[in-house]
């Protein structure tokens, strides 16, 4: 009798394994990734901190960011200035807010820019071969010969304070925004072409590839409707890691006092301005922009591992 219900239950569970959808590529990697727990305490945490910058500075005027109050400089944290003021007695809160905008704003950018190069000069080396893969990937490799911290220093210094105030999307940025922006994205792209490339090479060997050429599909739609979506594992993973280096190399060029200009404010011009005051006792000067840097970089990267272990598919046998 024992014998017979099992059966049952074997088979019931059978049939509904047959009849159960199988999980779409996305829907595996979006498992995979809500196994790491840590990846998506780093998602939240990251979601967060937009949320609070957006729906803050709906609150908090940028004019307010930039007002100075000398009668309440140096001000320790109060109900008035939950973070305390500056040297010049503007509140560090509202700082916060405009400064991680830039922060944000210069690592997404220039994330992009660096990306959409990579992406398209590792894939059409990967995927011509000849004479193009040998030109873009000598270029490619004289590109990593460039230092860009001495590159950003450089422009920073001697373009960057000439660059007019630009405005977009409605503020107002100083000229340095620009040179940081470019600078870190034409700088940024070489490993991620080498990785496409790679990608590439071995993927246009397969045979759906092949189907595609012998039904009729030019190579500019196999490659970028076959190749670079197969691609695009890596490059989610490269933007996501990517976007934390582009955010610390903007706060150490502006702790150097040659990236974003005042009245700009940046977390890495914030711990500028701080640095005077360090052995005064200011201590909150310094201690909540170094806190949201490293808590922004800790929440990218935690999701860029995550991620980076989403994509790979030896991981499914944990689903």
């Amino acid at each position: 009798m024992a014998t017979d219900i099992a059966s049952i239950d074997s088979n019931v569970v059978g049939r509904e394994a047959l009849t159960r959808k199988p999980l779409t590529p996305g829907q595996l990697i979006w498992r995979r990734f809500l196994k790491n727990r840590m990846a998506v305490l780093g998602m939240i945490g990251f979601s967060f901190l937009i949320l609070f910058i957006v729906i803050s500075s709906f609150n908090i005027t940028e004019e307010r960011a930039n007002e100075v109050n000398l009668s309440a400089r140096l001000s320790p944290p109060t109900d008035e200035n939950i973070m305390g003021t500056d040297s010049t007695g503007r509140d560090i809160f509202a700082r916060i807010i405009y400064g991680g905008q830039i922060s944000l704003f210069v690592g997404i950018t220039a994330v992009t820019i660096s990306v959409t190069l990579g992406t398209l000069i590792g894939g059409l080396s990967g995927y011509f071969g000849g004479w193009v893969d040998i030109i873009l990937m000598r270029f490619t490799e004289a590109m990593l010969s460039i230092p860009q911290l001495f590159l950003l220093i450089v422009l920073g210094k001697f373009i960057g304070r000439n660059i007019d105030t630009v405005t977009i999307l409605g503020r107002q940025f100083s000229g340095s925004v620009l040179i940081v922006i470019f600078v870190i994205g034409l700088t940024s792209w070489m490993g991620l072409a080498r990785i496409v490339r790679a990608n590439v090479l071995s993927l246009k060997e397969m045979d759906y590839v092949s189907v595609s050429k012998s039904l009729g599909s030019s190579q500019m739609r196999t490659f970028f409707r076959h190749l670079i979506p197969n691609t695009m594992g890596v490059i989610i993973v490269a933007s996501t890691l990517g976007l934390a280096g582009s955010i610390l190399s903007e706060a150490y060029v502006s702790f150097l006092g040659l990236g974003i200009q005042p009245p700009t404010s940046s977390w890495g011009n914030m711990l500028t301005a701080a640095q005077t005051f360090v052995q005064q006792g200011s201590w909150w000067m310094w201690v909540y922009p170094s806190a949201f840097i490293v808590f922004t970089i800790l929440c990218v990267n935690l999701m860029g591992d995550g991620l980076r272990d989403a994509f790979d598919p030896r991981s499914q046998r944990h689903l």
